[in-house]
């Protein structure tokens, strides 16, 4: 199979250029070569590359930035989607796109699950359910993977910006009222690879395949400062040069850190329906991250 893949520097496009390498042909394009802020120039792209699986993984992810710039968001998050939809649709090729734990408001007490009623409390969670309801309306032949608290050994991220304050800051406070599940790219990406790679050939068996949407993210919950603390005890014993240690993250509530966008409290998302569907397990979040701490240590990632 051919897939054409968007956002290739992002730290998930980076890892499904390597996830998917193993399937087939793999274009991958970075913002340049298709910029999903001008969601005109796509069908041309799109058409030239002629791809089997059209595999979205750009997206406008300034949360808080989003607020002022609506417009923005929704193009690259609704309107981009909507017409790579369009165009697999028209080259009966298969749409792969990811969305977010924002699309929910996190006031339900347990996990979310693919039924759950959608309720955004922000731009970006608006622009990113409006993208989903968009590729569902082009083509039914789609798999969107919402997934939650995405960080990687490549680009930017929670876990890689704490790691940084760690090692300058005396003292740190980190909200401790939101709660979720730290999710590899790596783990995304492989996992996507592995469904991907039980889709016929033929488009005429694919008439079988479960497509759908599905929670993807990794086992467990924890809150941000549990997510931090988890990340300082790592790196300690992993002999990064901390000024602080664990004890001196401090514990703050959501009121006491505003921002111009709020955050669902409750970010966990049910994965039963991807693991039962697929027969896949998914590992407790800490794995990953003490993987990627160890990958970063070793000087392999940036």
């Amino acid at each position: 199979m051919r897939f054409l893949i968007t956002g290739q520097t992002g730290q998930l496009g980076f890892e499904l250029r390597r996830s998917l390498s193993v399937l087939g042909e793999v274009i991958a394009l970075d913002r340049h070569a298709a910029d999903l802020a001008k969601p005109d120039t796509l069908p041309a792209i799109i058409r030239r590359h002629a791809p089997d699986v059209i595999v979205n993984a750009a997206a406008y992810t300034a949360v808080d930035k989003a607020e002022n710039e609506p417009g923005l968001a929704r193009q690259i998050n609704a309107m981009a989607p909507a017409i790579l939809a369009e165009e697999a649709a028209r080259l009966d090729a298969v749409m792969v796109h990811f969305s977010t734990d924002y699309v929910f408001d996190g006031r339900q007490p347990t996990p979310y699950a693919e039924s759950d009623t959608t309720h955004p409390l922000s731009i970006y969670g608006q622009s990113k359910l409006e993208g989903e309801q968009a590729v569902r309306s082009a083509t039914p032949r789609h798999l969107i993977f919402r997934t939650s608290w995405v960080y990687g050994a490549y680009g930017n991220n929670f876990l890689k910006t704490m790691l940084r304050l760690l090692q300058t800051r005396q003292s740190l406070s980190v909200v401790d009222d939101q709660h979720g599940a730290p999710t590899a790219a790596s783990l995304i990406a492989d996992t996507c690879a592995q469904i991907l790679a039980r889709l016929p050939a033929s488009q005429a068996t694919q008439a079988e395949f479960p497509f759908g949407t599905y929670h993807l993210s990794a086992a467990g919950s924890v809150s941000w400062h549990g997510y931090a603390h988890h990340i300082a005890t790592q790196a300690s014993r992993l002999g990064y040069p901390l000024t602080l240690s664990p004890d001196n993250i401090l514990a703050i509530p959501t009121s006491a850190y505003p921002l111009p966008a709020p955050r669902p409290a409750n970010s966990l998302l049910d994965t039963s329906l991807l693991r039962t569907t697929f027969g896949l397990a998914l590992p407790d979040w800490r794995e990953g991250v003490e993987q990627t701490l160890a990958l970063l240590k070793a000087g392999r990632a940036a």
